[in-house]
């Protein structure tokens, strides 16, 4: 009797079927942070009738230098990215609370990003981009009061 050999599709189809019935999941699948555009960001700052009434938490996960150049209108805090892990408590959010993260261009913030949907929280996004789009597309930034 000669074995019968699938072609190669079947295999793939079937390692996928295999995959999917053991559980195995991708970052693809739901386990990964979403990422928000500048100007989707700006319109949900925008619809906010308070910056404390928009509906996520805003982080700025650059170096607390990096904060004092400008920051995002609306931001709640400035955790550094490689602290987030040990200080993700101080935002108070809940596991189910939506949280964007931000840096200067993107990299830093979707480490924070994948660091936080570990941790547990469902609604997490990063900001394409980040400060360098954000000043690209002219909006408006806010310096620390001193």
């Amino acid at each position: 009797m000669i074995p019968h050999i699938y072609p190669p599709t079947y295999r793939v189809w079937a390692i996928l079927a295999i995959a999917v019935m053991l559980g195995w999941t991708t970052t693809a699948w739901g386990d990964a942070p979403y990422v928000l555009s500048v100007e989707q960001l700006k319109r949900a700052l925008d619809k906010a009738r308070s910056p404390k009434d928009k509906g996520f938490i805003l982080v700025d996960v650059r170096t607390p230098e990096e904060h004092q150049s400008g920051y995002i209108p609306g931001t709640d805090f400035n955790i550094d990215f490689r602290e987030i892990q040990e200080r993700h408590r101080e935002l108070g959010a809940k596991p189910d609370d939506h949280i964007v993260v931000y840096c200067q261009s993107g990299h830093r913030s979707n480490i924070a990003a994948n660091i936080l949907v570990d941790l547990g929280y469902k609604y997490v996004y990063n900001v394409a981009g980040s400060m360098n789009a954000w000043q690209a597309a002219g909006y408006p930034v806010e310096y620390p009061k001193r």
